[in-house]
């Protein structure tokens, strides 16, 4: 279908998201995952290196470019694209004085696509707190300014929408990640017509994209949903599928995260 065409891209269309938690330590996981899935577009969270230390042409030999916002240590997000995008913007562009490599969105024919990296507000009450909820109201307004009628949203939103994304629900009850105020934020933003598209077609609970390294948390499946591929209306209703590859979690130098794919026909 014409609608989620990109630029050179016809029929299916397959993106994928994926907080690799550094992309150095990660880059030959990635590779491999590219080789194997070939999406068409792969956005990275938390890639914890500037630009210049990007491995750009580790992703070219593969047929990808790279659009990065980079930082040094901490956060950073990408978008690995088969094509070279028409256009780009980072960071949301306001008033703010916040240096944080947060949030990048790249358009390819009609169609925009952004990698975010939410904070993870560390807990409820503190600082780092208040900087989520702040930041989530800037992420709205950028949105509210003008949202793309066929925009497709993937990242790393550190929140888990409903009890279904919890592996204890009652443990985990407003804790930072869980908690009402950061829900409510992310009621809003879908408020503006975005679709979560892995929940389209996947209702049941225990289906998690984020575990913990301690505590044997991935063996026993102690996790939370807090990874998203978000869309327009006129993209989400041709998203015929929507999984998470847990594979990418398994085995030595995982990250803590697994990558969640959608396709768009």
């Amino acid at each position: 279908m014409t609608s989620a065409n990109l630029a050179g891209i016809t029929s299916v269309v397959k993106v994928a998201t994926w907080n690799v938690n550094s992309v150095k330590a990660r880059l030959e996981r990635v590779q491999s995952f590219l080789h194997r899935e070939r999406p068409d577009i792969l956005c990275l969270q938390e890639l914890k290196c500037v630009d210049e230390a990007f491995p750009y042409e580790a992703f070219r030999t593969l047929g990808y470019e790279a659009t990065v916002h980079g930082q040094k240590t901490y956060n950073g997000v990408a978008i690995l694209s088969r094509e070279a995008p028409s256009e780009v913007a980072r960071g949301f562009q306001d008033s703010a004085d916040d240096p944080a490599a947060r949030y990048v969105v790249a358009r390819f024919g009609e169609i925009s696509v952004a990698s975010v990296y939410v904070p993870n507000g560390q807990s409820v009450g503190s600082e780092k707190y208040q900087y989520k909820l702040e930041w989530l109201s800037r992420f709205k307004r950028r949105l509210e300014q003008g949202l793309p009628p066929r925009m497709i949203i993937c990242g790393d939103f550190n929140i888990a929408p409903d009890e279904r994304d919890v592996y204890d629900p009652k443990a985990w009850e407003g804790q930072v990640l869980f908690s009402e105020p950061e829900k409510s934020a992310l009621e809003k933003l879908l408020s503006l017509g975005l679709v979560d598209t892995f929940r389209q077609h996947h209702s049941e609970p225990g289906l998690y994209t984020w575990w913990d390294y301690r505590q044997l948390g991935f063996p026993k499946n102690r996790g939370l949903r807090i990874d998203f591929i978000l869309a327009t209306p006129l993209l989400s209703r041709d998203c015929r599928e929507s999984r998470i590859d847990r594979e990418e979690r398994k085995g030595t130098g995982a990250s803590d995260h697994a990558p969640v794919i959608s396709v768009f026909s």
